[in-house]
This record gives C-alpha cells, structure tokens and sequence, in this order.
C-alpha cells in the first residue's frame, strides 16, 4: 500500500545573493516543506556553486 504525502509540497528555492552580481545562471534548490508546520515561505543557507560560497536561498512562487 502507498504511503499518502499529506500536507507535503515541492517548493524552490532561490539564492538571493546571486541576483545582485550580475553573474549568468541561477542557483536553485528542490525540497519539500510540511505546510501546516511551515506556513510562511523557507528561508535556508544553501552552498551557490557560482559564488562558491553558502548564501540564503528563500522559496519563491
């Protein structure tokens, strides 16, 4: 039998440093957030591979 997702949603996010340099590409991460628990958007330090540093990445959509 399937196990039922529930109130589990995909969400992206998106580096919010990267906007500002003016560098080609985006840095975007997958993952799924519980929506009764988190109602507000994500907010999480993910690694960018394009300014080879951790930065913020919110959710966006």
């Amino acid at each position: 039998m399937a196990k039922k997702k529930g109130d589990r949603v995909q969400v992206i996010l998106e580096c919010t440093e990267h906007k500002h340099t003016g560098l080609p590409g985006t840095s975007r991460y997958v993952t799924t957030k519980n929506r009764k628990i988190t109602t507000g958007r994500m907010e999480l330090k993910k690694y960018n591979p394009i300014l080879r540093k951790y930065t913020v990445h919110k959710e966006i959509k």
